[in-house]
C-alpha cells in the first residue's frame, strides 16, 4: 500500500487521512489544494463516506443548542450553599457579630431564596447564555434604527447582510463549497423551491433538471444563492450564482462556471 502524504511534493489521496479530509470539510484549505481535492473526493466513494460522517456530525454538534437546558442537580445545589454557609462562618465579620448576642445581627443572605432565584432564573450551566442573550436583546430594542435623509422623518430598518460564505464576484472560491453544499437544499433568500425555478428559467435553463446542491453565497458582497449542475462528466460540476433579486425576466446572474476535470 502506498503512503501517500501531505506536504511540499507530497501528494493525497487514497489511502485518505481523516485529518486531510477534516480540514477540507471545514474548508482551512487554500483554494488551490481544495480545488484540486474535492473533485478526487467525490470520485472515491470511501472519501465521500467520511466527509458524510463529518457532515453528520457537524449537524448533531449544532442540534445540540437546541436541546432544553437541565436544571442543575439537587446535590451539586446543596453542596454549593453548604460551601457559601462554610465560608461565611468563617469570615471574621461574622465571627465578630456571633460573639455580641444582645446585637441584633442581619442575615447576610437568605440560602433558600438564593437557591429558588437561582433555580427559576437559570439552568444548570446556562445562566451565563441566558443572560448575555438578555442584554443583548436589550440593546436591540433600546438602539434606534438609521433615519435616512430624504425618509420623511420615519426610521428605515437597516439592509440585511448578505447571507452565507463569500466567494469572488466571478465565483473565485466556489469550488470550496461544492463538496459541503452536495445533498445540501437551503433556498436562503430566495426562500422557495418556486423562485429558485423562475430564476432557472429567466436565465434560459431547464427548471426540470434536479441540482446535486444548493446553498445561499455572498458573491463580492452580493447576497446570493449556489445551484451546483453536474456536467456529464466525472467530478465535473457546473455552479451558477442567482441574485437574491431574480425572478421572472430578471436571471441576475452572478457567476456561471465550470469546475473540476475539463
Amino acid at each position: 500500500m502506498t503512503d501517500e502524504s501531505r506536504g511540499i511534493g507530497g501528494t493525497v489521496g487514497p489511502p485518505w487521512s481523516v485529518d486531510v479530509l477534516a480540514d477540507l470539510h471545514a474548508g482551512v484549505l487554500d483554494e488551490r489544494e481544495a480545488a484540486e481535492l474535492w473533485p478526487r473526493v467525490n470520485a472515491d466513494p470511501e472519501a465521500l463516506a467520511i466527509i458524510e460522517a463529518l457532515e453528520a456530525t457537524t449537524a448533531d454538534l449544532a442540534g445540540l443548542a437546541n436541546e432544553p437546558v437541565a436544571p442543575m442537580p439537587a446535590e451539586y445545589a446543596a453542596r454549593i450553599d453548604a460551601a457559601l454557609a462554610a465560608e461565611m462562618r468563617a469570615t471574621p465579620a461574622f465571627q465578630g457579630a456571633s460573639e455580641r448576642p444582645q446585637e441584633q445581627v442581619a442575615p447576610v443572605v437568605d440560602l433558600a431564596a438564593a437557591r429558588r432565584r437561582r433555580t427559576k432564573r437559570i439552568g444548570w450551566g446556562a445562566g451565563i447564555a441566558t443572560v448575555a442573550a438578555a442584554a443583548i436583546a436589550a440593546v436591540a430594542i433600546v438602539v434606534p434604527t438609521t433615519r435616512e435623509p430624504d425618509s420623511g422623518g420615519i426610521a428605515q430598518p437597516a439592509p440585511s447582510a448578505p447571507s452565507g460564505p463569500s466567494v469572488g464576484g466571478d465565483g473565485g472560491g466556489a469550488e470550496a463549497l461544492v463538496g459541503k453544499a452536495i445533498g445540501v437544499r437551503d433556498f436562503g433568500s430566495l426562500k422557495t423551491e418556486e423562485r429558485l425555478d423562475a430564476c432557472v428559467a429567466a436565465a434560459g435553463m431547464d427548471a426540470d433538471v434536479r441540482p446535486e446542491g444548493i446553498r445561499p453565497v455572498n458573491v463580492a458582497g452580493k447576497d446570493g444563492v449556489m445551484v451546483i449542475y453536474t456536467t456529464g462528466k466525472l467530478a465535473q460540476f457546473r455552479i451558477v450564482a442567482f441574485g437574491a433579486d431574480c425572478g421572472p425576466g430578471n436571471p441576475a446572474v452572478l457567476f456561471d462556471k465550470i469546475i473540476g476535470q475539463k
